[in-house]
Order: structure tokens, then C-alpha cells, then sequence
């Protein structure tokens, strides 16, 4: 849990350009897709103006900010704030859209990356491939979010980079329970060992389909996913 000093000492290593309600944004956002705050999860103002130790102005600020973001539904269904669900044919079509901006990255990357740029992606790699043998889960994920950052990065594409980080951020708690299946991580390295050769050999059209493959979601992963949302859509009846 996020306490309310660890709140305001962030806002204060922020600068004092950030707003009160930004930061805010910023720690929910963080519950958010990291898991801790479930989708479906009731968002009470007053709740988290206590929890937090602020008045409710920046808690509304900060709730509206994240539902233009997609990750708030401001009127649910069960009534009131809470964490937005996505219905399992709009997240499907999510995680294809995902692979094909993910793709278009790769694709970019190929073409644009620097050899510094590709030696970020390596390095991160040989972490993964690392951190693979001592099965630290947790650590693995983290890893493996900041090599598809540099991956993004890698494309020299703002625009590209900043919407696939978007789109990564909402399906983001989803995306754990395809992560972490059996098996899932021995076979993320093989998958963006074979993005990265086809950026080192500067080939674009290899590396679009590297990613996809990599992100496109299988048939058991599908499964999986309806599993998962089932426990949740149980858990909060």
C-alpha cells in the first residue's frame, strides 16, 4: 500500500511543477496496473482523500485524469467510480492491436535503432536470461517491461512509442496472467532473441514479425485470459 508521506515525498522529488492531483494520478495509476487496485474495484472519493491524507479536490482531479485514460470508468454499471473493466472481445482486440504497434516498433527499430540503443535492448536481455534461472517471477516482468521501453525507444518514433505505452499501460494487469503461464518465460527469451537479431541485422520486415508473434495472443493464452477474468468477475460479486 502506498502511504501518504511516500505520496508527498514523490511529489517533492517531482518538482515543483507537479500538482498535488498529478501525483495522485501517478500512485493510482501505479495500483492500477500493477494489480493492486482490481478491475472493478470501487474508487469511494472520500476513501481515498483519507487514505491518502488530502482533500477530495485532487482525489476528483486525479480520478478524471485517469478515465480519459481509459483506466477509470467514472459511471459503472454497480454504480460510482471504480477501476474500468474491458470486456474479453475488446481486450482480445487490444492484444491484437498491441502486436501489430509492437510490430511497427521492431520494424522502425530495425531501420532507426543506434548501436547504443541496441545494446540497451541486449543488455536487458542477458538480464532476462539471467534472472530466467533463478525463476524470480516478479523481477522477470519488471525486466521485461523495460526492454519492450527500450524497444519503443529504439523505434526513434514519438508518436508510435507513446501510444504503444498506452495501450501496453491498460492491458497491463491483464497481461500478467498470459505472462506468467508455464513455460511463458523460457519462451519470452527465445521470442525477443529473435527480435533483436532481426534489429541487429537490420531487417525490418523479420523484426515486424518477431514482435508480433511474440505479443499475438494463442489460443491457450485466450483461454487463460476468460479463466482469469472469471476468478475476478467472482471475486467482486
Amino acid at each position: 500500500m502506498v502511504e501518504p508521506t511516500a505520496l508527498r515525498g514523490r511529489e517533492r522529488q517531482r518538482g515543483k511543477g507537479a500538482t498535488l492531483s498529478d501525483e495522485l494520478k501517478d500512485t493510482l495509476e501505479d495500483l492500477i496496473v500493477s494489480g493492486v487496485m482490481k478491475p472493478g474495484a470501487r474508487l469511494d472519493e472520500a476513501e481515498l482523500a483519507e487514505r491518502f491524507k488530502v482533500s477530495r479536490t485532487p482525489v476528483r482531479e486525479a480520478l478524471k485524469a485517469l478515465a480519459a485514460t481509459g483506466l477509470v470508468d467514472l459511471r459503472s454499471r454497480q454504480g460510482g467510480v471504480c477501476v474500468a473493466r474491458i470486456s474479453l472481445p475488446m481486450l482480445i482486440e487490444m492484444f491484437q492491436m498491441m502486436a501489430v504497434m509492437e510490430g511497427l516498433c521492431a520494424k522502425f527499430a530495425a531501420r532507426r535503432a543506434t548501436e547504443a540503443q541496441k545494446l540497451r535492448m541486449s543488455q536487458l536481455h542477458d538480464e532476462l536470461t539471467s534472472i530466467l534461472a533463478s525463476g524470480d517471477h516478479s523481477r522477470f516482468y519488471d525486466v521485461n517491461q523495460d526492454f519492450h521501453d527500450a524497444l519503443y525507444e529504439a523505434s526513434n518514433t514519438h508518436y508510435l512509442a507513446e501510444q504503444t505505452r498506452a495501450l501496453r499501460k491498460r492491458v497491463r494487469v491483464y497481461r500478467r496472467y498470459v505472462t506468467f503461464q508455464p513455460g511463458r518465460m523460457t519462451a519470452t527469451i527465445g521470442e525477443h532473441g529473435a527480435i533483436l537479431d532481426a534489429i541487429r541485422r537490420n531487417d525490418p520486415d523479420a523484426a515486424f514479425s518477431s514482435a508480433i508473434d511474440h505479443v499475438s495472443l494463442l489460443e491457450d493464452d485466450i483461454v487463460d485470459l476468460i479463466a482469469a477474468l472469471s476468478e475476478q468477475d467472482a471475486g467482486g460479486a
